[in-house]
């Protein structure tokens, strides 16, 4: 969700309560740009006044407040953290765990790991400069992406494989961020993703859903203690980690039941004439692979 904050300065000209209407309007301003700096380590923007000394805003102070917010940010995304107890860790792993191999729970978390499916393909479609039509995120944790462009060819094929091996790498990347202390930094990129999502996604169910995981992480980096943060960032990272390898083995399970046509290594069978087989065993490898390689990293 985007948004934009403009300042103007009103002008009470001729009005005998000018500076008391000035000073309110400054004082309004001045709260709305305290929003904006209320994440942790963000530095908050110092009162302004004007010229007779009373409280007041322009333009330019919110100007300024913008950019000592995103310093703050970079600052805070690119400065290594202390590393989490491996208590903390392995916690985190087993809840992630539990809300994977659930049956009551991956009904409802699986949505999580159909947008990072969804939003794989969405992404490599425009990095293969395919035009991009839209996403939709359905509430039975069915998704589909829409992108036109030539129907053969390594765009399509990229796009096409892209899905399932999007949550085991945005794992592993957010694995290796934990891995040097960049917790925040992880927090703050998945933001990124999830807002650019925002504008592609076409139903109101899955917008919905990006909106609800995005406020998730703005709350917890915007409140949330180290412990909370941490906790976040570590379940967030292993049940990427995790949720990419369940969907793999229901796939195959499909397929051996001669129910995935249709599925992404069908269509990628009939793309490149590789068997949709071959596809689900490089989507299994990926999965387990990251899986491994970010235990290895956190885990330590």
């Amino acid at each position: 969700m985007t948004g934009s904050l403009i300042l103007s300065e009103p002008r009470f000209l001729g009005h005998p309560g000018a500076e008391r209407a000035r000073a309110v309007a400054g004082r309004q301003a001045e709260h709305s740009l305290g929003i904006l700096s209320a994440l942790p380590g963000v530095p908050a923007w110092p009162a302004y006044h004007d010229d007779a000394g009373t409280a007041g805003g322009s333009a330019m102070a919110g100007t300024g407040m913008d950019a000592a917010t995103f310093v703050g940010l970079w600052h805070r995304a690119v400065t290594a953290q202390p590393m989490p107890p491996r208590t903390l860790v392995l916690a985190c792993a087993l809840a992630a765990l539990l809300a994977v191999a659930s049956r009551r729970v991956w009904p409802v978390s699986r949505t999580v790991v159909t947008v990072a499916h969804e939003g794989g393909h969405a992404l490599v479609a425009l990095l293969t400069g395919r035009r991009l039509a839209g996403v939709r995120v359905h509430a039975n944790t069915a998704g589909v992406t829409w992108s036109a462009g030539r129907p053969t060819g390594p765009g399509i094929v990229l796009t096409t494989a892209a899905g399932y091996l999007a949550p085991p790498l945005l794992g592993l990347g957010a694995a290796a961020l934990l891995a040097t202390g960049h917790l925040a930094g992880a927090l703050i990129l998945s933001l990124v993703l999830l807002a650019g999502l925002v504008f592609v996604i076409r139903n109101a169910y899955g917008l919905l859903v990006v909106l609800v995981v995005a406020g998730a992480v703005v709350v917890v980096l915007w409140r949330g203690s180290a412990l909370v943060q941490g906790g976040f960032g570590y379940v967030m990272a292993w049940f990427l980690l995790l949720g990419g390898v369940r969907p793999v083995l229901e796939l195959n399970h499909s397929r051996r039941r001669g129910r995935s046509a249709g599925s992404d290594s069908d269509q990628l069978a009939r793309l490149t004439g590789v068997p949709g087989g071959a596809w689900i065993l490089l989507f299994g490898v990926v999965a387990l692979g990251a899986l491994a390689v970010s235990a290895l990293w956190l885990i330590r």
